[in-house]
């Protein structure tokens, strides 16, 4: 299992497009935290979300665990067939989203020129980005 962990960041949401069933979370470069680089995470296929608007110790993204899965399952009517894609978004577990795998991408903020997104299509190959999918 991988999950997607980014301690000390502040996330947002930045979007949810409800004809696509969408969620973006994005954390910007900040001086403050001296961060140089800007983190997406895209969420698809989204059937369920409870979202905090801001994040402000970063992001630990991990798929439920059973005792977890029960609770939320109970109490927002959630079908048992979605325990796996069901995604916790913080160490709390106050904060969760149903859907598709989530996908991130990184990369440096100066390469960004004038994208608004990292998943604008396509990602020029010179410019170096990581990239990976939670599972």
């Amino acid at each position: 299992m991988t999950d997607f962990v980014r301690k000390g960041r502040l996330f947002r949401v930045s979007g949810f497009h409800a004809s696509h069933r969408e969620l973006l979370l994005i954390s910007e470069a900040v001086l403050v935290d001296r961060t140089t680089t800007r983190v997406e995470v895209a969420f698809g296929h989204v059937e369920l979300m409870f979202l905090k608007p801001l994040y402000r110790n970063g992001l630990h993204i991990r798929r439920a665990t059973d005792a977890e899965f029960s609770v939320l399952s109970e109490r927002h009517g959630i079908p048992a067939a979605n325990a796996e894609y069901t995604w916790m978004l913080d160490p709390d577990g106050e904060s969760f989203v149903v859907s598709a795998n989530p996908s991130w991408r990184e990369a440096e903020y100066a390469l960004m020129g004038g994208r608004e997104v990292l998943f604008e299509s396509p990602w020029p190959p010179e410019f170096p980005a990581e990239s990976g999918s939670v599972s």
